[in-house]
């Protein structure tokens, strides 16, 4: 018997899997087993994946849906693993809970990185791991150092091609190879989600679409700067002529944001909606057909651009660019793709035209020397493609993407301004350095 067991946090995350399973994307199973899990702050008080809109249409692939957060109560997803002395209880008490017995276990999760998913697959110490990512961090390097233990079990990472031609970085120390979920079923999977919209108040048709995200969790912004932002959203568009507006606030963004935004929209003239209902963008996309997208460095922006062919918009991503800490953030590989793709929302020309961003040829440039940069001891091998790249096209407009600290650490090319550049190559200049470094030495004995 061969039972699969496919870790979900997001209604997302669930319709790629869906779509993946309808593509025949996984071996055939006698069992699947669909694990939800809640990674919110306080799962008690917040709507799991299972209670979300449209949830019953997906959970249709799946032969069983059980609760992790249930499984490990009272501890929390994001903070629990086992012990390693109880990884053979663990195994031994999942398999009699779950009714498994002695069937052969594939495991199939998200954000390998960290837990729930990584203290999830070091129970299961035998099975085999497939990978899958339903946004843009699958493009950056993995975040953290994974245990080969569970790392060399991990065969494929499927993926959607949200930035077609662009190849995942996340896994390739072990060799994983990207696999793509295809953007036909993946579609059609949100198609069926789209009754979910009857639940909707009445919106709008072809409104302008912002997108929030809620940045402060995550404190990179501060509540009050990203209030700014979605309020900078809302005279974006206007001044781009867009005076029908829907705001889709982040499930946990607080009610305040709601109210700053109405009282803007008032002076503009503007007939704003904030949509309070939870409820996938793709959704929204289906249903509002909007006539432009406006986000920060949101997966739905390239959603809405590569799936929906909506025109899109970004604001915001320059700031987060420089205060992303420290510099391996796992959100900077996100945030450089939309940034570098996406046009300003502050160019009316680039905007309106829908320029088309960097070439995907060059970004697979960029985007390897980043992930370089961000971990060089898990990629050392991309050394050379980032000093490639950072000795050809670094200029000023790409010096966003990088911090002089980091390439100094790293003896990358840039570290020493251009017109300095001769000083380590001078051989005076080392010799007094070497002069005052023991001088130094002395003086402190």
């Amino acid at each position: 018997m061969r039972t699969q067991i496919f870790l979900a946090s997001t209604l997302y995350g669930t319709a790629t899997l869906a779509a993946a399973l309808d593509s025949d994307s996984f071996r055939p199973a006698d069992r699947r087993i669909l694990l939800v899990c809640n990674n919110a702050a306080t799962p008690e008080t917040t709507a799991g994946l299972d209670e979300a809109p449209g949830f019953e249409r997906l959970r249709e692939r799946f032969d069983d849906v059980l609760s992790w957060n249930e499984t490990i109560s009272p501890f929390h997803p994001g903070g629990w693993a086992p012990r390693l002395d109880d990884v053979p209880l663990w195994e031994r008490h999942l398999r009699l809970l779950w009714n498994l017995g002695d069937d052969e276990v594939e495991l199939v999760v998200e954000s390998i990185q960290v837990n729930p998913a990584l203290g999830f697959c070091q129970i299961f110490t035998g099975a085999p791991v497939t990978v899958y990512a339903d946004g843009l961090m699958s493009y950056g390097p993995t975040r953290n150092k994974i245990d080969p233990l569970v790392g060399t079990r991990v065969d494929r990472l499927l993926h959607l091609d949200l930035v077609p031609g662009l190849t995942p970085l996340l896994l390739t120390e072990f060799g994983v190879g990207p696999e793509i979920v295809p953007t036909d079923a993946f579609v059609k999977v949100l198609a069926e989600l789209g009754d979910t919209a009857d639940e909707l108040p009445p919106l709008p048709d072809e409104p302008a679409l912002l997108l929030g995200q809620y940045l402060s969790a995550l404190d990179i912004l501060t509540a009050e700067e990203e209030e700014d932002l979605h309020v900078r959203m809302l005279k974006g568009v206007v001044q781009l002529g867009h005076t029908r507006v829907v705001f889709k606030p982040h499930p946990s963004a607080p009610a305040r944001w709601s109210r700053a935004l109405e009282q803007e929209a008032e002076k503009l003239g503007a007939d704003l909606t904030v949509l309070d209902t939870p409820v996938l963008a793709e959704v929204l996309y289906q249903r509002l057909r909007p006539v432009l997208v406006v986000g920060c460095f949101s997966t739905a922006l390239l959603t809405a651009s590569a799936l929906y062919g909506l025109p899109v918009a970004r604001i915001g991503t320059s700031t987060l660019l420089d205060r992303l800490t420290p510099y391996e953030n796992s959100n900077r590989v996100p945030v450089t793709i939309v940034d570098a793709l996406v046009s300003e929302l502050t160019n009316r020309a680039a905007v309106t035209d829908q320029r088309e961003g960097m070439d995907v040829a060059v970004l697979n440039e960029l985007v390897q020397a980043v992930g370089y940069a961000m971990q060089p001891k898990i990629y050392p091998n991309l050394r050379p493609a980032a000093e490639a790249y950072l000795t050809r096209r670094l200029d000023g407009h790409s010096w966003r993407y990088f911090k002089r600290k980091r390439l100094t650490s790293l003896a990358l090319p840039g570290a020493v301004p251009a017109q300095l550049a001769f000083i380590p190559r001078n051989a005076t200049v080392r010799r007094v350095a070497r002069r005052a470094r023991l001088l130094k030495r002395t003086v402190s004995r």
